[in-house]
C-alpha cells in the first residue's frame, strides 16, 4: 500500500510540474522573421512570412522554456517580386537547394519572467552555428475565436559569410554581409493532449 501511495504521489508531482509548461504552436499567419541588409549606399528590408514551430513556455520559471522554429526561405518578401526571385537564386540565398532555416534552443537565461537571452543552434544554407540573442515575452491574450495566444519579440544579427554565402566578398559588392534580424512571433496555446505540428 505504501508503494502505491508513493507512486501516486510521484505521478501527481510530475503532472503538476508538467502543468507549469504551456505548449504553443507558432502561428505562421501572424509571425514574421524580418531582415535588413545594406544595399549599395542604403539599406533594404523585407521578411520571411512562413515561420512555423513550437514554444514550450513556463511563465513562472522562464529559464525552463524552449523554442523550435523553422523558416521557409522561399517565403521571402522584399515587396519587389523581381528582386525576390533574384534573391532566391544560387547567387544569393540558393533557396531552391536550401529551402529551410531552423533554430533549436539549447539554453535560456532569464532576466525576469518576461525577458531573457536565448541560445541555440541555427541552421542556414546547410551550416549550423550556435547563436545567442535577447528576447521579450510581449504578453498573453484571448483571440477572437476563444483561444489563448502569446507574443514574443527578439533581435539579433548574423553574418552571411558565416553560413557560406560569398556575395559580400566580391569587389564592389552591392549587398552587405551583416543581416539585422527582428523576430515577431505569435503562438497559439494548445491543449495538453494535442500534438504540435
Amino acid at each position: 500500500m505504501k508503494k502505491v501511495v508513493i507512486a501516486l504521489s510521484f505521478i501527481s508531482f510530475c503532472s503538476l510540474a508538467m502543468a507549469d509548461v504551456e505548449a504553443y504552436r507558432i502561428d505562421n499567419g501572424h509571425s514574421f522573421a524580418n531582415w535588413t541588409i545594406r544595399h549599395v549606399a542604403s539599406k533594404t528590408s523585407g521578411t520571411f512570412t512562413d515561420v512555423t514551430g513550437k514554444i514550450m513556455l513556463d511563465r513562472e520559471h522562464l529559464e525552463k522554456s524552449s523554442v523550435e522554429a523553422k523558416i521557409n526561405v522561399l517565403s521571402i518578401n522584399s515587396s519587389h517580386t523581381r528582386r525576390d526571385e533574384h534573391i532566391k537564386k544560387a547567387e544569393y540565398l540558393d533557396a531552391f537547394k536550401f529551402g529551410e532555416m531552423k533554430f533549436v534552443s539549447t539554453k535560456l537565461s532569464a532576466k525576469d519572467n518576461t525577458e531573457g537571452v536565448l541560445t541555440g543552434n541555427f541552421t542556414m544554407h546547410g551550416v549550423t552555428k550556435e547563436i545567442t540573442f535577447p528576447f521579450k515575452v510581449l504578453g498573453f491574450g484571448m483571440d477572437p475565436w476563444g483561444g489563448q495566444r502569446t507574443g514574443l519579440e527578439a533581435h539579433t544579427s548574423i553574418k552571411a559569410s558565416d553560413y557560406g554565402y560569398a556575395w559580400a566578398a566580391k569587389v564592389g559588392a552591392p549587398v552587405g554581409d551583416d543581416i539585422e534580424v527582428t523576430l515577431l512571433i505569435e503562438g497559439v496555446k494548445l491543449a495538453p493532449e494535442l500534438p504540435i505540428k
